[in-house]
């Protein structure tokens, strides 16, 4: 694909991309697919997080977001205070270098608009902030494609997040309600579209050659025999933004609630399979394991989105906090859980039929909690059927989603290629 003067357009992506976040590699996965597919002549590279990840798993060129390696560590001492203040500076110029270089630069997903966890204002919202002030000052199209937004209370990060969105010259939100938060904030929406998230754009896993029983046109059923494996996706949660002063006490209140649950699961024999989300996760694996010492319980070492898709296509029913966990269990149909610690879980639950199935993170009930699980399974045979059918309307929203983006970034591209991808979408199973 080329620009009207014949050269190659360059495209960057930007975020916290390959620093350990599952899901928002995931919604890079997303929009690289995208970007192959239909503009396979652009010239794309990262300005994130974890470049080195980001060049290895996906091989594009990626810069180092921040110029200062200690951003996102606590500054305690006066030369990492220093360094910290001085790192914003730089990054301002070096920001605005990155994307004066291109014609396009996509954000894509992830919750960038919002604090629904801890967040400083001079961290990434200051760093978004300079990326969609230099596309403004350079002519550069930003884009934030299918972002997540929420209400913020801090002053600072709410008016970067808001001039950010401003400044764009498209956005785009994962659930309605991301869409009225900016509205609030004071930021014209009259034109920005909801669509599914970017991740219910990644190709799901293969069936088992041995695979569930189906129903009429396919539709699965749930297994016969003794109860199946359980996922339980887990999270290393404090709260949000502004839960700092009781961080802790949210934290110990989740892990001994989610601990109770799994204790309960294996005293009946069902097998769990820990699953994570975020290098983070990782401690509030080992505090199960510790605590609930039971061959039945096993971890996952999960390094994709696609990766924690195959684990939970094998599961009779998952049980998850992370936004992006739910997201991959509803995708490949399973009857699911979400323990709850943002609007945006509850939304997403709801757009796909499964409302009343939610418990909040911060105040894990294991007795209640255990009883929605059984709920949930008595009915995993019309679940499975529902997810079945708002997946079909999630591919078809999603295609809505990547032609209105070629419209606004790409209005060269030759109309009979992106129909063909298009047409192609949609003969795709």
């Amino acid at each position: 694909m080329t620009s009207a003067d014949g050269t190659p357009v360059r495209v960057g992506v930007f975020g916290l991309l390959g620093s350990g976040n599952l899901g928002n590699d995931g919604s890079l996965e997303a929009v690289l697919g995208y970007l192959r597919e239909q503009h396979p002549g652009a010239v794309v590279d990262a300005l994130c997080g974890g470049p080195e990840v980001v060049k290895a798993r996906y091989g594009i060129p990626a810069t180092r977001l921040h110029w200062y390696r200690g951003e996102y560590r606590t500054a305690s001492r006066a030369g990492a205070v220093a360094g910290k203040g001085l790192g914003k500076l730089v990054d301002a110029f070096r920001t605005a270098s990155w994307v004066r270089r291109h014609d396009v630069v996509i954000v894509p997903g992830m919750g960038v608009l919002e604090a629904t966890l801890p967040l400083r204002p001079w961290g990434f919202p200051y760093a978004l902030f300079l990326l969609c002030a230099s596309g403004r000052l350079f002519g550069t199209r930003v884009a934030l494609v299918g972002v997540g937004a929420a209400p913020i209370g801090n002053r600072a990060t709410r008016a970067l997040v808001g001039w950010s969105a401003r400044l764009a010259t498209f956005r785009s939100y994962r659930d309605a309600q991301s869409r009225d938060a900016l509205r609030a904030m004071g930021v014209d929406t009259a034109r920005d579209e909801v669509h599914p998230d970017l991740a219910f754009a990644l190709p799901a896993p293969q069936p088992p050659e041995l695979s569930a029983p189906t129903g009429p046109g396919g539709t699965p059923l749930a297994p016969s025999g003794p109860p199946g494996p359980v996922c339980v996706g887990v999270m290393a949660f404090h709260g949000g933004d502004d839960d700092r002063a009781r961080a802790e006490e949210i934290h110990r209140r989740y892990l001994d609630g989610t601990i109770r649950f799994v204790r309960a699961l294996v005293e009946e024999g069902r097998p769990v399979r820990l699953l994570t989300g975020d290098e983070a996760d990782g401690s509030v694996v080992t505090a199960i394991l510790d605590a609930v010492d039971s061959p039945l319980v096993t971890a996952a070492e999960a390094a994709s989105l696609a990766d924690l898709m195959k684990e939970m296509a094998a599961a009779d029913t998952v049980v998850a906090t992370r936004y992006h966990n739910l997201v991959c269990a509803l995708k490949v149909g399973v009857p699911t859980l979400a323990l709850s610690y943002a609007a945006k879980s509850d939304a997403l639950m709801a757009e796909m039929g499964l409302a009343p199935y939610c418990h909040p993170a911060r105040e894990v009930d294991a007795d209640r909690l255990l009883d929605q699980f059984r709920a949930l399974e008595r009915r995993a045979a019309e679940l499975r059927r529902t997810l079945t059918e708002r997946n079909l309307t999630a591919a078809r929203r999603l295609e809505d989603q990547f032609t209105a983006l070629t419209a606004a970034l790409f209005p060269t591209t030759d109309p009979t290629h992106a129909d063909a991808h298009a047409h192609a979408l949609r003969e795709t199973p």
